[in-house]
């Protein structure tokens, strides 16, 4: 079926879905920054100097931007996509933002004839390029079955959770999961650190045993080229892990329920983004622990 593509958003995780989607129908893409909307040239990606020149005619628009705040804006902001998207499109969310941001989005689009697929993704940049992502969904049915191509093309695990915001609770939980990891990790390559253990050795026997995990394993790595004082490869912010497990905790008070290693691990990346590491690949907390450089020194 031909299709055209819009995606607002061409940061870590936008540009390679991006670029995914590019190999089998016409993408435009749009980000505020222009040489994000160079850099997805390359990879095959119209670029659109505005949202509505990006989403004129638009089938699909996958929106992948960072915070509630950002969603707000690319849809329903002085220049935003709501207005200009044509009745029956179908709006993807694919970022991380609450079942309650998603839900009120949708209600807004309904009433511009819009429908709203609630689609967080996990995985990283590597995945989404190679269209390997986990994506927990949320929507109408008959919404799901004339996007689901769509949804496919980026994802090697779909699961559709139920109406949506099911999708944005399913991440939630995953997240609570991720934050803690990494922040466990982080405490256990600073303590491999701190008694002058080959860590590369570490990441390598703690990823063959029961200590193993997927974010020891994607984190690690990068952990340790912080810890060395290198630049690793930014493909996780700081303060995108923090505003995640800001979610998680907003979720857990709602519900009353004690979670306190997940309150832990929040706090770790609130002092994080207090040190000025916001914009720092989030495996900056290994070396934030061990007490080094942070970016206000730098």
């Amino acid at each position: 079926m031909n299709r055209v593509i819009a995606v607002l958003g061409l940061g870590a995780m936008g540009l390679p879905m991006a670029a995914r989607l590019a190999e089998r129908w016409e993408v435009r893409g749009f980000d505020v920054a222009a040489a994000r909307r160079d850099l997805a040239v390359a990879d095959g990606v119209v670029p659109a100097a505005t949202v509505g020149e990006a989403v004129a005619g638009a089938s699909h628009v996958v929106v992948a931007v960072r915070d509630g705040a950002q969603l707000e804006s690319v849809l329903f902001g002085e220049q935003g996509a709501g207005s200009q998207l044509a009745p029956g499109s179908v709006v993807i969310v694919t970022s991380t933002v609450g079942a309650a941001a998603v839900t009120e989005v949708s209600a807004r689009l309904q009433e511009l004839g819009v429908h709203t697929i609630d689609a967080p993704v996990s995985g990283g940049a590597v995945r989404a390029r190679a269209g390997d992502l986990l994506i927990t969904v949320g929507g109408a049915s008959e919404v799901l079955r004339g996007s689901d191509d769509v949804l496919r093309m980026m994802a090697s695990t779909l699961v559709v959770i139920g109406e949506v915001g099911a999708g944005q609770n399913m991440k939630a939980v995953n997240q609570l999961l991720c934050g803690i990891h990494t922040a466990a990790a982080a405490e256990a390559l600073a303590l491999a650190n701190a008694m002058g253990l080959d860590l590369d050795q570490c990441v390598e026997v703690l990823n063959k045993g029961a200590a193993a995990s997927f974010m020891l394993q994607d984190r690690g790595p990068r952990m340790v080229q912080q810890l060395r004082g290198e630049e690793p490869e930014l493909r996780s912010r700081v303060d995108v892990i923090a505003k995640d497990m800001g979610i998680v905790g907003e979720i857990t008070r709602r519900h009353q329920l004690p979670t306190a290693v997940a309150m832990a691990a929040e706090n770790l990346y609130r002092m994080a983004k207090k040190a000025g590491l916001d914009a720092e690949d989030d495996s900056a907390v290994a070396s934030f622990l061990s007490g080094q450089t942070t970016n206000q020194e730098k």
